[in-house]
C-alpha cells in the first residue's frame, strides 16, 4: 500500500511536470484561490471566536506592531485577518461571509478545469448569502446593542429594518419565509410533498389539542352538576340507609334483565313505587355473600323515552341505545405500488439544450437533380432496350430511391446486372439496386444526393416517435430513406451485431444507442457493463459511473480495458443471468417484465432475496482484439448470454471492424439476429455480416444497412460529436447517484478459488464475523452468509469451504445444514488466535 501512495504521488508530480505554460497558469491560479479560501476560513473563524478581545488591534499600526511587540494579535491570521472578519462580518454580510470560502474553492476547481454550472452556483450562492444576512439581521435585532459582533452585519440590519418600516415585522417575517420556500420548491423535487406532509401533520395536531380542551371543559362542567345533585339527595335522605325487606337473588339479577321478571309494564311501575315498609339499623343489615354482578351497570330498556317520575324527587336520567353506524363494505385500503426510482426521486432527465441543433437542411435535393438522374436512369435502360412504365423518387437525408416499375417481359436479373452501367452514367460514389423492393413489386435503385444532410442527435431524440414510444429499451438509430425516424426496441431484437470499416460511423452509432438510453431510463431501471479494449472510445461515460454502470466489486475502474478483467466480468454477467433466473422462478414468473410487475406490486417479499431487477446492456467494441487476444475465454460466456439472457433482461451489443469469418463465428451469427453494417471495403465482408452483398456499396459517414430478422433496411445514422456526449454524461454525473456502482456477482478462475478456499492465510474479510455468526445460531447455512452479509452465493460458498478446513464447521451433507464443530466463542477466539 505505501508504495503505491508513493507511485501516485510521483505519477502526480510527473503529470505536473509535463504540463503545458497554460496548464501552469491554471493550476498556480487555482493553488492561489484554494490558498486565500483557506486563509478566509481561519481568520473569520477566529474573529469570530477571539474578535472581542481583538478589537484594540483595529486601531493598531504596523509600526506600532514593529516597535512594541506587547501589541499581540490573537488572530493568526494577523491584522489583514482582524480587518477581514471585521469588515466582512460586522459591516457587512455577518456570518453569510462565510459563503465566500466556498466562492473561491469554485474559482479554484474552475481554473482547473472542472465540472461546468459556475455561473449558475454562483448566483444562487450569492442569493443565499444576501437572504441569510436579512434573516439574521431580522432575528437578532436585540444583538447589535451591546456586542462587538454583529450576526448578520450591516447589511442585514439596514435591509431587515428598511423591510419592517415598509411592510412591518409579520411582512417581513412572511417574505423571508415564503422566498426560502421557493428556493427549496426549485431547487429540490420532493419538498412540496414535504410541505403537504407537514402542514396536515399540524393541522392534526391543533385538531386533536382543540377537541381536547372542549372534551376537559364538558367534563368538568358535568362534574359540577353531578356534586350538586349528590349534595340535595344527602339533605333530603338525612343520612338514613335504607334497605329492601326482600333481597333479589343474585342468579335472578345476574341472568335476566329487570324487565323480564314482571309479566308486564305497569308490574314494574307498581313495583318501584311501592313504599318502604320499614327502616332498619346499620348493624341489623343483612348481609350476603360479594358478588361481582353488584358493580356491574345494568341498562334498563324502557318503552317510552319520556322521563319516569319516582318520589323523594329523585329523578332518573335514561341513556338511550346507541346504534352503530353500518358500512356497505369492509374498507381493505389497497398498499400503494413500490417505485424503484424513489432511490433517486431528484433525478432529472437530460433535456435537448445538451444536445447541438445543426441549421435547417430541407429541400437539399433540387428538382433539377431529381429529373436529370431520372433522365440518365431511363436512357441508359434503354440504351440496353429495357423500357419501364413508371418512376418514382424518394428523397431521404443522404439517399434518393428511385421505385420503377419495368415493362412486361423484362427480367429482373438484366437490370440487376445494370447496376455499374446506371452508376457510370450518373457519376455517382455508388448505387445499389434492389430487385425487387419487398412487398410493393417494384425494383428500386439507391442513388447517393450530391449534397448530403446531417441528421443530428437532437433532431431524433425531440421527434414525437421517440419521445412517444412505449418501449422497454427504445434505440433511436436515425432517418430511413423516407425521412422517417427508425427506431427499435432492444429488449426484442434482444442483441446487436454492429460491423464496418474504420472510419465509416461505428463509434458514433455506439454513441447514439448509449444516447437514446440515456435519455429514456432512470437509474434504477437500466446499467450498463462498458467493454473498451482501446481504453478511449467509451472512457467518457466514466462520469455515470454511480448512475448507470455495472462492474465487479473488486475493479476499481468503470470501464473494463484489460482482456483478462473482461474475462472475468463476463463470467460475472453469467452468474448474474442464473441468479436471475433463480428469482424468475421461484416468482413464477416467465420474463423480466412480469417479475418487475410481481415486485412493484408488492407481490414479492424482499426478505426471501427478491429485489427489482434493472435491465443490463452489455456493450463490447473491438471484439477482433479480444478474440485474438482471448479466443474462446471470451467467445463463450458471449455465446452463452446471447442464447439465454433474453429474458432475464440482459442484452448485448457487439462492435468490430473487422467482420472476417475468423471473427464472426457461426455461434455469434446465429445468436445475434440484428445486425448494423456500415460501409465495409467488400463483398465478402458485407455477406460475412449480412449473410448479403451491399455493406460494400454504401457511401460512409454514417450510411449503414440494419437487418432484423429478413427485413434489411438504410438507414443514415444520427451524428452525436463528442462535446455532446460530455454534456450529457456531465449533466447526469452532477446530479445525486447511488453511493456505488451497480454490483455484479464475484467470479474468480477455478484455480485460484481452489487456493482461496484451502489457504488460510489469504482468508475472507467476512471469515472471522461469519464464524461467529454460524456459532451464535449453532447452524452451518451458507445462505444465512449471503443473507446476513449481503454477499453472493459463490463468496459464500467459500467462506463455508475455509471455515470446514478451519475446523468450524463439518462436512457437506447434502441438502442438510452443516454441523457446527465449535460449542461457543472462547473455544473460537483460541482457534483464531491459533490460525
Amino acid at each position: 500500500m505505501i508504495k503505491n501512495k508513493t507511485k501516485g504521488i510521483s505519477n502526480l508530480f510527473s503529470k505536473i511536470k509535463n504540463l503545458r505554460l497554460g496548464g501552469r497558469v491554471k493550476l498556480i491560479f487555482a493553488l492561489l484561490s484554494f490558498g486565500f479560501a483557506l486563509y478566509l476560513l481561519i481568520s473569520l473563524l477566529l474573529f469570530f471566536i477571539l474578535g472581542k478581545s481583538d478589537q484594540s488591534a483595529l486601531s493598531i499600526t504596523i509600526h506600532d506592531i514593529l516597535s512594541d511587540p506587547n501589541n499581540t494579535i490573537h488572530n493568526i491570521g494577523g491584522k489583514s485577518g482582524i480587518y477581514l472578519g471585521d469588515y466582512l462580518i460586522n459591516r457587512y454580510l455577518g456570518l453569510s461571509s462565510f459563503g465566500l470560502v466556498y466562492f473561491f474553492v469554485l474559482i479554484g476547481f474552475l481554473a482547473l478545469g472542472g465540472k461546468k454550472r459556475f455561473l449558475i452556483r454562483s448566483v444562487k450562492l450569492m442569493l443565499i448569502m444576501a437572504w441569510s444576512s436579512i434573516t439574521l439581521g431580522y432575528l437578532f435585532v436585540a444583538f447589535y446593542e451591546n456586542s462587538n459582533f454583529f450576526p448578520g452585519g450591516a447589511y442585514g440590519l439596514y435591509y431587515s429594518q428598511l423591510m419592517n418600516g415598509v411592510i412591518g415585522k409579520l411582512g417581513t417575517f412572511l417574505v423571508l419565509v415564503i422566498t426560502a420556500m421557493i428556493f427549496f420548491i426549485y431547487e429540490f423535487d420532493n419538498f412540496p410533498d414535504l410541505l403537504k406532509e407537514a402542514m396536515e401533520r399540524v393541522i392534526d395536531f391543533f385538531s386533536y389539542s382543540f377537541q381536547r380542551t372542549i372534551n376537559f371543559f364538558k367534563s368538568l362542567s358535568f362534574k359540577k352538576v353531578k356534586k350538586d345533585s349528590l349534595a340535595s339527595e344527602v339533605s333530603n335522605n338525612e343520612a338514613d340507609i335504607v334497605m329492601e325487606e326482600d333481597v333479589i337473588d343474585d342468579s335472578t339479577f345476574s341472568q335476566k334483565p329487570i324487565t323480564e321478571t314482571f309479566e308486564t309494564h305497569h308490574e314494574f311501575e307498581s313495583y318501584v313505587q311501592t313504599p318502604v315498609r320499614e327502616h332498619v339499623e346499620m348493624d341489623t343489615v343483612p348481609t350476603r355473600p360479594f358478588n361481582e354482578t353488584d358493580y356491574e351497570s345494568v341498562h334498563i330498556p324502557i318503552h317510552n323515552s319520556a322521563p319516569v317520575a319516582e318520589e323523594e324527587g329523585l329523578s332518573l336520567e335514561v341513556t338511550e341505545m346507541i346504534q352503530e353506524e353500518q358500512v356497505g363494505e369492509l374498507d381493505h385500503t389497497e398498499i400503494e405500488d413500490y417505485d424503484p426510482t424513489l432511490d433517486l426521486s431528484s433525478y432529472r432527465f437530460p433535456g435537448l439544450d445538451l444536445l447541438r441543433k445543426f441549421d435547417s437542411q430541407t429541400n437539399i435535393v433540387t428538382n433539377e437533380e431529381l429529373q436529370e438522374n431520372k433522365e440518365r436512369i431511363v436512357e441508359t435502360l434503354r440504351n440496353y432496350n429495357i423500357e419501364i412504365k413508371s418512376i418514382k423518387a424518394t428523397t431521404g437525408p443522404t439517399i434518393t430511391l428511385y421505385e420503377i416499375i419495368p415493362a412486361p417481359g423484362v427480367r429482373i436479373n438484366k437490370i440487376k446486372n445494370l447496376e455499374n452501367d446506371i452508376a457510370l452514367s450518373l457519376a455517382a460514389l455508388g448505387i445499389r439496386i434492389i430487385a425487387p423492393i419487398p412487398g410493393k413489386g417494384t425494383i428500386g435503385i439507391e442513388v447517393p444526393n450530391q449534397k448530403a444532410q446531417i441528421v443530428s442527435m437532437r433532431e431524433i431524440i425531440g421527434s414525437k416517435k421517440f419521445s412517444e414510444s412505449s418501449y422497454d429499451l427504445p434505440i433511436a438509430f436515425g432517418k430511413t430513406i423516407s425521412n422517417e425516424v427508425y427506431m427499435v426496441d432492444l429488449a426484442k431484437m434482444p442483441h446487436i451485431l454492429v460491423a464496418g470499416a474504420t472510419g465509416q460511423g461505428k463509434s458514433v452509432g455506439l454513441n447514439a444507442m448509449i444516447t437514446s438510453l440515456l435519455y429514456k431510463k432512470h437509474p434504477s431501471q437500466l446499467k450498463f457493463v462498458f467493454v473498451d479494449p482501446k481504453k478511449v472510445e467509451l472512457s467518457l461515460y466514466s462520469l455515470i459511473e454511480n448512475h448507470f454502470l455495472a462492474k465487479m466489486e473488486d475493479e476499481e475502474e468503470p470501464i473494463i480495458t484489460d482482456v483478462q478483467k473482461v474475462k472475468n466480468t463476463l463470467n460475472s454477467v453469467c452468474i448474474e443471468m442464473d441468479n436471475r433466473y433463480d428469482l424468475l422462478k421461484n416468482a413464477h414468473a416467465r420474463n423480466i417484465k412480469e417479475y418487475n410487475k410481481k415486485f412493484v406490486e408488492r407481490k414479492l417479499n424482499p426478505e426471501k432475496g427478491h429485489h427489482y431487477l434493472p435491465y443490463i446492456v452489455v456493450i463490447v467494441d473491438e471484439f477482433a482484439d479480444l478474440i485474438m487476444t482471448a479466443g474462446k475465454e471470451i467467445e463463450s460466456p458471449i455465446a452463452r448470454i446471447a442464447q439465454l439472457a433474453r429474458a432475464v433482461g440482459i442484452h448485448m451489443i457487439i462492435a468490430t471492424q473487422r467482420p472476417s469469418a475468423n471473427i464472426i463465428t457461426g455461434p455469434i451469427k446465429a445468436n445475434f439476429p440484428a445486425r448494423v453494417a456500415f460501409k465495409v471495403a467488400s463483398m465478402v465482408d458485407s455477406r460475412t455480416i449480412l449473410d448479403a452483398p451491399g455493406a460494400n456499396q454504401l457511401i460512409g459517414k454514417g450510411d449503414m444497412l440494419i437487418q432484423t430478422g429478413s427485413e434489411m433496411t438504410r438507414v443514415q445514422c444520427a451524428f452525436i460529436d463528442t462535446p455532446e456526449v460530455e454534456e450529457l454524461v456531465e449533466f447526469i454525473g452532477e446530479q445525486r447517484g447511488y453511493p456505488t456502482a451497480f454490483f455484479l456477482p464475484e467470479y474468480k478462475d477455478e484455480s485460484s478459488q481452489m487456493a482461496d478456499d484451502t489457504d488460510l492465510d489469504n482468508r475472507d474479510e467476512l471469515f472471522e464475523e461469519a464464524a461467529r455468526l454460524l456459532i451464535m445460531n449453532q447452524v452451518g447455512s451458507t445462505s444465512a452468509i449471503q443473507r446476513k452479509f449481503s454477499i453472493g452465493y459463490n463468496r459464500a460458498g467459500r467462506i463455508m469451504d475455509q471455515l470446514e478446513y478451519a475446523g468450524v464447521v463439518g462436512p457437506n451433507e447434502g441438502s442438510k445444514a452443516r454441523k457446527v464443530l465449535i460449542p461457543d466463542e472462547t473455544n473460537l477466539e483460541m482457534l483464531l488466535q491459533s490460525l
